[in-house]
């Protein structure tokens, strides 16, 4: 079992669970993940590990409420426990001194790439970073962001803070006043992913994606989580989760990606009655 020693909400359906795992603290990188099971029945989610402290042998994920598992998870406080964390799982980011490199977090997307710009700003890079949610209450980590970036931009897709738009608007305009980019992470969305892929790919500015499909083992045994990348399987539990974005084969992803989304939804809604049934 796995304590959980801090809650804290960071946006509505969205927190941080501070977990003591210290085998875990001690080797994870940026870019790595966990596979998480909260009970003996339930299912394993992969979840990236946005910060790690060794000392106190601790790590951090942040969990947005989407389907059954990721909701009862964000049903947990303080003192309660996880049946199973396994990790750090997957291949850490690739982390030099590349120049200019934008990351981009798109939704909870920005937890997975804060690490990565975090370890890239301590290489040297020259670092900007662009954040993009659906308004101003789902902007999330600004703080922590901020604290890595030599530039922070700040999108929404309503207006109600920062710019209004995409993250892709962002990435055209720094693009267009002459910055000269090295390298480009974005992590969110497939959607948008993808947008931002086909924006660099034109221009041919390396860009990383950070892909995050149905997993279940972790350990590229059960072939959940096979993508094609440059026409070719790979799994992106073991080769990634960070590929190649010109090679992804976004289309395949979506397709992938949509499965189950009819049996995930028949999960909720029994999820649901039986917290009905017993009152909660």
């Amino acid at each position: 079992m796995f304590r959980i020693v801090r809650v804290e909400t960071l946006a509505p359906g969205i927190r941080r669970l501070q977990i003591e795992a210290p085998r875990i603290a001690r080797k994870q990188k940026p870019g790595q993940f966990v596979i998480v099971r909260v009970y003996e029945e339930g299912e394993r989610i992969p979840l990236t590990i946005e910060k790690s402290d060794p000392q106190r042998g601790t790590i951090d994920i942040v969990v947005q409420s989407v389907g059954k598992t990721t909701h009862l998870l964000n049903r947990l406080e303080t003192g309660d426990a996880i049946l199973d964390v396994v990790g750090p799982l997957g291949q850490p980011s690739e982390i030099e001194k590349f120049g200019t490199v934008v990351t981009i977090g798109g939704g909870v997307g920005t937890a997975m790439a804060y690490p990565t710009a975090a370890a890239l700003k301590q290489a040297g890079n020259f670092v900007i970073c662009i954040v993009g949610a659906r308004d101003r209450e789902r902007v999330i980590l600004e703080r922590e962001m901020r604290s890595v970036s030599d530039e922070l931009m700040i999108t929404t897709d309503d207006g109600s803070y920062g710019s209004k738009g995409l993250v892709t608007k962002r990435l055209q305009e720094i693009i267009e006043r002459g910055t000269h980019i090295d390298r480009v992470l974005a992590v969110g969305p497939i959607l948008m992913m993808k947008a931002v892929a086909d924006l660099t790919r034109a221009r041919g500015i390396p860009t990383i994606v950070s892909l995050n499909p149905i997993m279940l083992d972790g350990t590229g045994m059960c072939g959940g989580c096979r993508v094609l990348v440059d026409g070719k399987s790979q799994f992106a539990c073991v080769d990634g989760p960070e590929f190649d974005a010109h090679g992804v084969d976004f289309d395949t992803l979506l397709r992938r990606n949509a499965m189950y989304r009819e049996a995930e939804k028949k999960s909720m809604d029994q999820c649901y009655q039986e917290m009905e049934s017993h009152g909660r």
